[in-house]
């Protein structure tokens, strides 16, 4: 397993909406292993591929709280689809390891039906709700270009957009 580099914003990639993998195979383990291993070393709940520069509709998700005595319940979904959203709706203070340190609520459906393939490329439906709705729903996000921060005001955003485009210019030079 290797660590890989977290893209940030403004990065373009972040943006941007990407196509379905077309075959599972050796590599694609390899990739979730790494996948995983970077989002448990950042802290996260959540990973996608575009997140590491990988440009293919792959997640890994666990929200396990070890701190609660709960045990990893690691889920790699492959082309996952949201194939139902609830009406009702929960507020989650989300953050993201491609936006660093900040924090905001998001309202988004409480629970959700997900169809997607697994490492060994068999068809998973699975429902979720609580915080893996939303981790979930968060990581597809990332697959259709678009972030967490693209649900709060159009103030906060650019606030933000401004604070990584000067944070990158600084590191750039």
């Amino acid at each position: 397993m290797t660590f890989r580099d977290i893209i940030l914003i403004p990065d373009k990639r972040l943006k941007t909406v990407v196509e379905p993998l077309a075959n599972i195979d050796k590599d694609t383990r390899i990739l979730v292993d790494d996948m995983f291993e970077t989002m448990y070393e950042a802290e996260g709940y959540g990973l996608a591929g575009p997140q590491i520069g990988v440009m293919g509709r792959i997640i890994v998700v666990d929200c396990a709280k070890e701190d609660k005595g709960e045990k990893p319940d690691p889920i790699a979904m492959i082309n996952p689809d949201i194939v139902f959203s609830s009406e009702e709706i929960s507020v989650y203070e989300e953050g993201c390891l491609s936006i660093p340190e900040y924090f905001e609520e998001v309202e988004r459906p409480a629970n959700i039906r997900v169809k997607y393939l697994n490492v060994d490329g068999k068809t998973i439906e699975r429902e979720a709700d609580g915080l893996l709705a939303t981790c979930i729903q968060h990581e597809i996000d990332h697959l259709n270009g678009k972030l967490f921060i693209d649900y709060i005001s159009r103030l906060k955003r650019d606030r933000i957009i401004k604070k990584f485009q000067k944070l990158a210019r600084q590191n750039a030079g």
